[in-house]
């Protein structure tokens, strides 16, 4: 029913081209009078196919295609594979009513590649890295980790190779496909050492898949150069800073409170390093964040740190709450690290929080803590004092050092 009332079908084409279409998909391309695509799945179609031809235009966009709503004439794209996964059909289904548009996927690369291994998809993490940086599979190295990739071009697994040796796992294999369900199709397998180090000399094709089972270096189930797990409180050593850090133990207690949920976008104000904000996006690959940081220094660890725990999409604002927060997008939840003694700040934070969004914020001053207990009085919502001390040596013996209590204030917004 939804193909009938639908001008527009998203198909999904294989390197089998069309003689891997199916019956549906077939009709619908006969039945077009335009037809967009990549040139390389355009250059797939019979000529019997009538439909006018039409490539994406350079730079991509969908507004031409968009522009042809309302003519009553049905319009077929073709893509790659699955077009809802890291595809033109997901995009086209954000701007389109679903009655709008049909779409017909064709198996997916990631799905003929674990057909390959024998691997669960439900177990293994699926990263596109066509357009995205290559940062963005730091957060699924750990040991034992199954991981696909989508190559952005021909140096992917070389590129890839480096990181995994960088960050101690040498002793990976990868296995790259090529062309995949296409009369081309090939594997490359070799690890992730020998990629790096030259030993294995291979021209990719830039249509390509990288597929790896990550393995320490030395063989060993844990990898102690990398401990970072994906539970919140990461070691402090794992993020550069100048000091100015929501200490591990505290930063647990923060997030928890803080409860991130796939998609929620979180304003961290006064961000510091960027844990808070880091950890949150480590929570659930669909987690956003935006870090406010005035020091310019600063800023340059939120980089470097977003980046080395494998989370390059954090959003850095420069500049200094309230007026930094104008123009972003509505937040679900704010963390106020610094500046709850600024003017507006707390203001302006829960002016435009969500309906039903957490405001948490921290302090370890007086003035900062008596800010916190007013707002408090106004608004509701709860104060918790958290005081930690670590076992450190005094002589011949060991006594217990307070680290400085935090205040830490926590409220929903009716």
């Amino acid at each position: 029913m939804q193909g009938r009332r639908a001008w527009l079908t998203v198909i999904g084409i294989g390197e089998d081209g069309y003689a891997g279409l199916g019956r549906e998909a077939r009709r619908a391309l006969f039945a077009a009078t335009v037809v967009t695509g990549g040139a390389r799945h355009l250059a797939m179609l019979p000529s019997r196919v009538q439909a006018r031809r039409e490539p994406w235009p350079q730079p991509f966009s969908v507004e031409p295609l968009l522009a042809l709503r309302g003519k009553r004439e049905p319009v077929c794209v073709l893509a790659s594979g699955d077009p809802m996964f890291y595809g033109v059909g997901a995009t086209l289904a954000r701007q389109l009513p679903v009655d709008e548009l049909c779409v017909l996927p064709a198996p997916s690369s990631l799905s003929l590649a674990a057909a390959r291994l024998g691997w669960a998809l439900q177990d293994t993490a699926a990263v596109s890295l066509v357009g995205r940086p290559l940062d963005a599979l730091r957060r699924h190295l750990f040991a034992r980790s199954r991981v696909l990739a989508l190559s952005a071009d021909g140096r992917t697994p070389q590129d890839i190779a480096a990181l995994l040796v960088e960050q101690g796992f040498g002793a990976t294999r990868l296995i790259v496909f090529e062309h995949l369900g296409g009369a081309q199709e090939r594997r490359i397998d070799g690890r992730a050492d020998a990629w790096h180090d030259g030993t294995i000399v291979e021209e990719v094709a830039a249509l390509n898949l990288v597929a790896f089972e990550c393995i320490a270096a030395d063989g060993a189930d844990f990898n102690p150069a990398r401990p970072w797990t994906l539970t919140p409180g990461l070691p402090d050593d794992a993020y550069r800073h100048d000091g100015q850090l929501t200490k591990r133990d505290v930063r647990a207690l923060t997030l928890a409170r803080l409860a991130p949920t796939p998609g929620a976008l979180l304003w961290d104000v006064g961000a510091g390093s960027g844990s808070i904000g880091i950890e949150w996006m480590r929570a659930h690959a669909a987690c956003r964040a935006i870090a406010i940081e005035s020091n310019g220094e600063r800023q340059r660890f939120i980089e470097h740190n977003r980046d080395a725990l494998g989370v390059p999409a954090l959003q850095l604002v420069a500049g200094r709450a309230p007026d930094a927060l104008a123009g972003l997008a509505a937040p679900d939840a704010v963390f106020i690290g610094g500046g709850v003694t600024a003017p507006g700040v707390l203001e302006t934070c829960w002016e435009r929080l969500a309906p039903g969004g957490r405001l948490v914020a921290n302090a370890v001053t007086v003035q900062s803590e008596a800010a916190l207990v007013a707002w408090r009085a106004q608004h509701g919502g709860t104060l918790t004092r958290i005081g930690i001390g670590e076992a450190q040596p005094l002589g011949r013996f060991d006594t217990w050092r307070q680290a400085l209590p935090v205040t830490l204030f926590e409220a929903i917004k009716p």
